[in-house]
């Protein structure tokens, strides 16, 4: 794992009075299994910036989720590919960070379509890391050499709700996801420079390694590897240096990275 930036007790408290009070406002007023995902997009907003003028302020012919006299801070959940125009519209007149958060420790509960009644949580086997967001990031690789461009990665415990509508015996699989409600924030980190995305390639991970060996370190898929790869070679943190059998072989550059 990378080293991450722990959250101290009182910003872990002030996350925790912000879910407070954004799930209570939303769900009093729409009921669970209604928001379609804007749980998670409100209370980051409003916990990274508390003073709701500066949330949802028009720029150029986008809206900003916060514009504040330091920059643009953009939530996005997935879809990065969403961000492109926005990109082109912000980067070369603010300093932009896109927030990507990542569920950390998930907990399932199920909502019977018929009934409405909702199941007791049960906990994912799968832990969510901060590599996670290269598969995304992909799809934005132009923007991030961008000296204007910034990412704060949030690692989230939550509680997703999904609705009882696919198929098989159990209509688990092929669900839709109805909501997540964030319950802890464990952890983050900022990328401010090229050359931070270093921060994102594990100490475990060997001096000259492949995609499978990069997969294994950040215990992520060889399918999320991949991109990875694409990415830290196009911020200029590693290098292709090979072949070892199939497999492409990488190394950490010694040289300083795109700036």
């Amino acid at each position: 794992m990378c080293k991450a930036f722990l959250i101290t007790p009182s910003e872990q408290e002030r996350f925790t009075a912000v879910c407070d009070t954004v799930i209570h406002s939303e769900h009093e007023r729409n009921g669970i299994g209604t928001l379609s995902e804007k749980t998670i997009h409100s209370i980051l907003k409003n916990y990274l910036e508390p003073d709701t003028s500066f949330h949802e302020i028009r720029t150029d012919r986008y809206v900003a989720d916060i514009r504040t006299p330091e920059g643009i801070y953009e939530i996005q959940t997935r879809q990065f590919n969403k961000l492109r125009g926005k990109l082109d519209s912000f980067l070369n007149e603010y300093p932009v960070t896109v927030v990507y958060p990542i569920a950390h420790t998930k907990y399932l509960r199920w909502i019977d379509s018929e009934t409405g009644e909702i199941s007791a949580p049960h906990k994912s086997p799968k832990r969510g890391v901060f590599q996670e967001v290269f598969y995304e990031l992909y799809k934005i690789k132009p923007y991030l050499t961008h000296p204007n461009f910034h990412l704060l990665l949030m690692l989230i415990d939550l509680e997703e709700y999904r609705f009882l509508n696919g198929w098989g015996k159990d209509k688990k699989r092929g669900s839709s996801r109805s909501d997540r409600i964030p319950t802890a924030l464990y952890a983050q980190e900022a990328i401010m420079s090229p050359s931070d995305y270093m921060k994102l390639i594990p100490d475990t991970v060997p001096s000259r390694f492949t995609v499978k060996d990069y997969a294994k370190a950040c215990h992520i898929t060889q399918t999320v590897a991949q991109p990875a790869m694409n990415v830290l070679c196009h911020v200029g943190v590693i290098e292709h240096v090979g072949k070892v059998h199939n497999a492409y072989l990488y190394e950490r550059c010694t040289s300083k990275p795109v700036t």
